[in-house]
């Protein structure tokens, strides 16, 4: 029995040791005493552009990111030198912006609140990831007027396509690059941003595209969801969703326009399957997005590419 206990332990000695736990959430600053952040833009007051300026300044150059609220919505900004700036879409009306920066010393908070007279914005994705050195590239695809087929079945490669590569579609959605200074779109928190200032009716399907780097096997990926903001009909929708192999194409919401201030959203796993109003074969869709990824227009060619 004595010499079975020993070669257990020698065992156990020479396993090897598990490994380091990977680098998630958002990294705190190294300072010991608590930073200053201060918000150079907006300035406040009233505004008439369709984009907001989002700038300051921490006082300890170790805090990257620093995290900024817009109405609620939370962002992720690289800090350079201490510094930060990124360009958002302003939401008609009251722009509610706080900037928080965290070290070991503690968490500091600036705000600013500006009003902004823009037509209101009826559909706005927002995907962020809580990790550095990943891609979860936002994907939208548009409906056109060749995506709904006579059998009521949805055809992926007829709705348009709107990414990184092809930043604008044919009915007038926008997507923004991930500009923070540097490199246009640098791997990490994000923000991806998409906006349609008039969307056409029927199925948009929203999907992230996870590319790891390094030793970052996985993260949580957040997508702000917002309708008819600015209205009476204004509804806010958030989805996390995990991610963790690399390549995978993962639809996160579907958004159902109906007309003028009505839109139905599913989300799969958290909402039960629609019914009625709905393409028949959004399992199906999701399932041929998930096979072939989101590489490009060979996957789904914008409206008047398709065959």
């Amino acid at each position: 029995m004595l010499a079975v206990a020993a070669s257990i332990a020698t065992i156990l000695l020479a396993a090897p040791a598990p490994p380091p736990a990977r680098d998630t959430g958002v990294p705190v600053g190294k300072g010991a005493q608590r930073p200053e952040v201060r918000l150079t833009a907006p300035a406040g007051g009233w505004t008439v552009g369709r984009m907001i300026s989002v700038e300051g300044t921490v006082s300890d150059p170790t805090v990257d990111p620093i995290t900024i609220s817009i109405n609620g919505d939370r962002y992720l900004l690289r800090t350079q030198n201490g510094r930060f700036s990124r360009k958002f879409p302003s939401a008609a009306g009251k722009n509610v912006v706080v900037a928080m920066a965290t070290n070991r010393g503690g968490t500091a908070t600036a705000q600013v609140t500006c009003y902004a007279q823009v037509p209101p914005v009826p559909l706005r994705a927002v995907l962020t990831s809580d990790t550095d050195g990943v891609y979860t590239d936002l994907h939208i695809y548009e409906p056109t007027d060749r995506s709904l087929q006579k059998d009521g079945s949805l055809d992926l490669k007829r709705m348009a396509h709107v990414y990184w590569a092809n930043t604008q579609s044919p009915s007038g959605g926008t997507f923004y690059l991930n500009e923070q200074g540097g490199d246009f779109d640098q791997p990490g928190y994000g923000p991806y941003l998409y906006v349609h200032r008039a969307p056409p009716k029927g199925v948009f399907l929203i999907a992230t595209n996870y590319w790891p780097s390094g030793d970052k096997a996985h993260t949580v990926g957040t997508l702000n969801l917002t309708l008819f903001e600015g209205t009476p009909a204004e509804a806010k929708r958030v989805v996390r969703v995990p991610l963790a192999t690399p390549g995978t194409t993962r639809v996160l919401a579907w958004v159902n326009v109906l007309g003028a201030g009505q839109a139905d959203v599913y989300v799969p796993d958290q909402d039960p399957p629609p019914s009625t109003g709905w393409p028949r074969n959004l399992e199906e869709v999701a399932a041929q997005l998930s096979r072939h990824g989101s590489g490009g227009d060979e996957d789904a060619p914008a409206e008047g590419e398709g065959p």
